[in-house]
């Protein structure tokens, strides 16, 4: 039942992100702002990947609009890092995505990741939490 729900959620946030793309053609934008969409298979196997040696987390799923290279996904990765709650963080560059497992003494921020994201110089098309 649980990964029904996760798949749900990455289905969710796949969909917010088609929603908010704007084509090419309408700002100028290079192609590669435009958000990529995940197959739900394949981010519910990247979520799986993740959480398998997790427990007693809870899973931030961040859609991000504007990572469109290995140096953006490391500046996002790294900041996540610095947060002491953070257990294992996941940046995933083709879909844009980012996976953030947070213990349990941590209460999740959206506003928190949202200003961590944008620093990074990308911005949050949506967030879900998961309890694993």
């Amino acid at each position: 039942m649980r990964s029904f729900h996760v798949t749900l959620v990455l289905l969710a946030l796949g969909f917010s992100q088609a929603a908010l793309a704007t084509p090419d053609s309408e700002l100028g934008r290079h192609h590669e702002d435009a958000a990529a969409l995940p197959s739900a298979a394949a981010a519910s196997k990247r979520y799986q990947a993740f959480v398998a040696d997790l427990s007693e987390i809870n899973v931030a799923i961040v859609g991000v609009k504007g990572m469109v290279c290995d140096f953006c996904a490391r500046g996002i990765e790294k900041a996540f890092k610095k947060d002491k709650f953070v257990r294992k963080v996941d940046v995933d560059l083709a879909n844009g995505q980012v996976l953030v497992a947070y213990s349990l003494d941590k209460m999740i921020d959206q506003r928190e990741i949202s200003q961590k994201i944008l620093a990074n110089g990308q911005n949050v098309t949506a967030v879900a939490i998961v309890k694993i």
